[in-house]
Parts: structure tokens; sequence; C-alpha cells
């Protein structure tokens, strides 16, 4: 009989271990893997999602910067230091403009600058308000001055007229006038003829008129004599006196001492040689005004 105690003993259990162990490793193994695939793919879709959200971000920041630039642009002042700030600002936002902004500090740093230049721009807002609305009121203020000025130069201009009526109406009041003129063709024995060849002196006799706002003192009336061929007797070429800008021949003249009363004159001219027969007219001339005329006639022998 065979010793059963001689036979080799079995270990069946050792023989079982070891495929179970490495079956148990390949699981923790292929878990592991698992995990890490599904880790690395999440990690990628969060990159790719933060990617997404920095560049919507940055191309939100591009475009609130882009209108900022526009908002600049359309904000025009005539002072010089405030659109001096404008000018700069809008430098500053086109630079930022320019910028790359790679990750999200930067971009939240650009988002606080962004916010203080919004301020900033409001604050540029409200004062160019401020100066548009003074402007008009400027504007408006001028526009009433300027209307006022007319309306003041319009009553100025009434005023030159109204005075210078008056003004001419006192020249006309003070203007001293010649009544009651005889004039009388004399002989020799001082009477009256009107017989050419008798004639030795002509007289013309007047009444200056009595004037209270007329300028008293010393004054020279002027005579003309003339001829009926309008020619004017004189009796020396140096007889001329100023009127109404011209210089007009006379005949002969007298100084009278006038004191705003009537007062009586006569003024003589001489038979020069020169009178014809005909109609003469004889005019008066004071202070460049014409203050009467009156006519005679003379007839053959």
């Amino acid at each position: 009989m065979t010793d059963t105690n001689s036979l080799p003993t079995v270990e069946q259990p050792k023989k079982k271990t070891a495929p179970i162990a490495l079956i148990f490793t390949t699981i923790i193994l292929a878990g592991a893997l698992i995990f890490l695939v599904v880790m690395y793919f999440d990690q990628k879709n969060k990159t790719v999602e933060m990617e997404t959200v920095l560049t919507q971000e940055k191309d939100s920041l591009a475009n609130e910067l882009r209108l900022m630039v526009h908002g600049y642009d359309t904000l025009k002042t005539d002072n010089d230091s405030l659109q001096a700030n404008l000018d700069r600002e809008r430098k500053r936002i086109v630079q930022l403009l320019s910028i790359n902004a790679s990750n999200v500090q930067l971009i939240k740093k650009y988002r606080s600058e962004i916010t203080t230049m919004k301020e900033i721009m409001k604050s540029y807002i409200v004062q160019i308000d401020s100066l548009n609305t003074r402007n008009k009121q400027l504007v408006a203020e001028n526009i009433d001055i300027r209307q006022q000025m007319t309306a003041v130069q319009s009553t100025n201009v009434e005023l030159s007229k109204v005075k210078e009526e008056l003004n001419a109406k006192v020249e006309i009041a003070s203007v001293i006038q010649a009544k009651d003129i005889v004039a009388a063709s004399l002989n020799k024995k001082r009477k009256e003829t009107n017989r050419i060849n008798l004639l030795d002196k002509l007289r013309i006799c007047f009444t200056l008129r009595e004037n209270p706002i007329a300028t008293a003192g010393e004054k020279e009336v002027f005579m003309r004599v003339i001829r009926p061929d309008s020619l004017v007797i004189t009796t020396s070429p140096d007889n001329l006196f100023g009127y109404k800008g011209n210089k007009l021949v006379y005949s002969a003249s007298r100084l009278v001492d006038y004191m705003n009363q009537d007062i009586e004159m006569c003024i003589f001219l001489d038979n020069t040689g020169d009178f014809i027969i005909g109609n003469y007219n004889v005019e008066l001339y004071l202070e460049n005004n014409l203050i009467g005329r009156t006519t005679f006639a003379l007839a053959k022998r």
C-alpha cells in the first residue's frame, strides 16, 4: 500500500491568488485611466469654456471702448482746455483698445479702467452740456442786447431827425427877413424918376424885421441889382460874397447894428453907366440867406 503521508501536498490556494490580484490591479488601473480621461476632457471643456468667456468678455470690452471713442468724437466744445482733455481721454481709450487682454486679471483691470473712463466721460458730458446751456443763454442775451441796441439806434436816428428838423426850424426861424422893400431911381436933385437919362442913384429902402431868436450884433446886408439881360451891376470885380457854398457878385452892401428889433435902412448905388432900359430885379442877402426881393423899371428918355 502506498503511504498516503508520503505523497506531495498540492497548495491549491496559491495557484488562485495570482490571477485575482492581477485582475484587481487591472481594474484599478483601468478605473484610474478612465478617471484621468474624464478629468482631461472635463478640464479641456473648462478651458474651452474659459477661452470662450474671455473672448466674449474681450469683445464686449472692445465694443464698449469703440462706443466710448465714438462718444468722444461727438463731443465738441469751443473751450480749448476742455477740448484738450477730451482729446487726451480719447487717445487713452484708443491705446487701451489696442492692448490684448489675455487673462481674467487683466480683463478685470481693464473693466475697472473702463468704468472709471465712463465716469470721466459723464463728467465731460455734464460740463459740455453746462457750457452749451450757458452759450445758448449768452447767445440769447446777445440777441436781446443787439435788439436793444437796434432799438436805441433807431431811437437815436429818430431823435437825430427830430433834432435836425428842430435845428432847421430854428435856423429858418432865426433868419432876419426884410420887409417893406421899396426901390427908387433918383435924379441929381434926389427926385424919383424912371428915365434912364436922368438916373443918378438907385435907392433901396427896407426894414429888417424884429427877430428875438436871431443873433444880435453888427451885420452886413448885400444887394444885387440884376439887369434885364441878367447881368449884375457892380462897382468892382472884387464885390463878392458867399452864399450856399458859392461866390456871388453884389452891387452894394451896408453894415447895420442889429438889436433884434425892427430897423429901417437904405442902400444906395451910383449910376455906373451900366444901366439899360427895362425891368430890374433887386435881391437882398444877409447871413447866407435871401431875405427879400423887389423890382423897378427904367424907361427911355
